[in-house]
């Protein structure tokens, strides 16, 4: 259904993908499946990759600072790179290359500390979509800190579990996005923001 020529809003398809990626994670942290999928996760989360960059790219050309950049750096290092580490983590496990992969845990970690800093900003965004985020300011340090060996891997289950809400929670949004947008109204309410928009009047 077409509303004009002005531009879409990209971000249910970043949603999609995202949540495609928390749920493939929380099966696999949760033991849904065993750990010989990890080549098959690798390619899906390279698909994600291509849905996500072409989000980010699209919300920063509409100005949105906040979406435009998350979702370019989720595209490249929770999607791009764990896609391809995935894979070669499989045949490092077949033919028994020795990894220390412990270089993760500090890379996610800067994903984390960026994510955790940027949380703020979410406070102006629909509910949903801060509940999308505040559920991955668990997963994410989780998962740099099992990396980092500082956590055992029994932390698993919270960072699965985590990563499971934050895909609900953005197939929700989503799914609101879509149908509010595409009906002119609220269909699927997502929550209003914490922190509203205030007009400011400029005396003379």
């Amino acid at each position: 259904m077409s509303h004009g020529h002005a531009p879409a809003n990209p971000g249910p398809a970043g949603l999609v993908a995202l949540a495609m990626a928390c749920f493939t994670f929380y099966a696999v942290h949760t033991g849904k499946v065993e750990g010989s999928c990890i080549a098959l996760l690798g390619i899906w989360l390279i698909g994600g990759f291509v849905v996500q960059v072409i989000v980010g790219v699209m919300e920063l050309n509409h100005g949105n600072i906040l979406g435009g950049n998350i979702f370019t750096f989720f595209s490249a290092f929770f999607m791009l790179v764990t896609g391809l580490e995935l894979i070669f983590k499989y045949f490092a496990g077949i033919y028994g290359w020795t990894v220390d992969a412990r270089i993760d845990g500090w890379a996610w970690l800067a994903l984390a500390i960026a994510l955790l800093t940027w949380t703020p900003g979410y406070l102006k965004a629909p509910l949903s979509l801060f509940a999308v985020v505040l559920a991955l300011d668990i997963a994410v340090p989780v998962v740099a800190l099992m990396d980092l060996n500082i956590l055992g891997h029994e932390w698993h289950a919270v960072s699965g579990n985590f990563l499971g809400i934050a895909g609900v929670f953005g197939l929700y949004t989503a799914w609101g996005v879509v149908l509010n947008t595409t009906f002119g109204r609220t269909i699927i309410p997502l929550g209003t923001p914490i922190v509203k928009e205030q007009s400011v009047s400029v005396g003379k």
